[in-house]
């Protein structure tokens, strides 16, 4: 019996059919690429989103009411916010660690802006700030449209500024708690409330707890 071969129309059938199959299976592949990807990303915004909230949740659980000076010695209260400058809100805290056992004050003046769509957090290295003083700047959450704060006062009222404009003088004085309501690209507008715990002022008014 004589060999037979491949047609040439045969070769061209099969090869049409094998183009046909590798775009189908190339498109699947991409498409599970780009799913992957999107989560990675998704998934790393997340992260991210996070990491931001739990460095103002600690920040806001450990403040405490201790006023500060700024660079031109003008007293400052312990936490600010919604007024001119370049934080959105600034704050005392305690818990500042200090493993080397330096001498300064396990207090700590930080505070958080928003510039360029992002947030980042500011942290100075004394609570009073000598001239020329910089914060130390960390960006947290990038793709950042829009950030808002408003203030849970001791009357269970919100306000937009910290402290109230009118009402108090006391530079010690602490909200009950600080709404932040913030709008990303692609995810919408995501709102969370950090406590805060009393300020110094309230606690010396209330005394010192029962004996038990």
């Amino acid at each position: 019996m004589k060999a037979r071969g491949f047609t040439l129309l045969e070769l061209l059938i099969a090869l049409s059919v094998f183009s046909i199959l590798s775009v189908m299976a190339y498109g699947g592949l991409r498409m599970v690429l780009d799913a992957k990807a999107r989560t990675e990303a998704q998934a790393n915004r997340l992260v991210e989103l996070q990491t931001a909230f739990t460095f103002m949740e600690r920040d806001f659980e450990l403040a405490v009411g201790r006023s500060v000076r700024d660079s031109f010695g003008e007293r400052q209260p312990a936490m600010s916010g919604g007024g001119i400058g370049v934080a959105v809100v600034e704050l005392t805290r305690s818990g500042y660690r200090n493993p080397t056992g330096a001498t300064r004050s396990t207090m700590q003046r930080v505070g958080y802006k928003l510039a360029d769509g992002t947030i980042s957090r500011l942290t100075w290295a004394m609570l009073d700030q000598p001239n020329l003083s910089e914060a130390f700047e960390r960006p947290l959450l990038k793709g950042v449209k829009k950030l808002e704060l408003r203030y849970l006062d001791k009357t269970n009222s919100w306000q937009p500024d910290w402290p109230p404009s009118r009402g108090t003088s006391d530079a010690s004085l602490l909200p009950k708690a600080v709404e932040l309501t913030v709008e990303l690209e692609g995810m919408g507008s995501v709102k969370r409330v950090f406590r805060v715990p009393p300020g110094e002022a309230d606690v010396q008014k209330k005394g010192p707890p029962p004996k038990t």
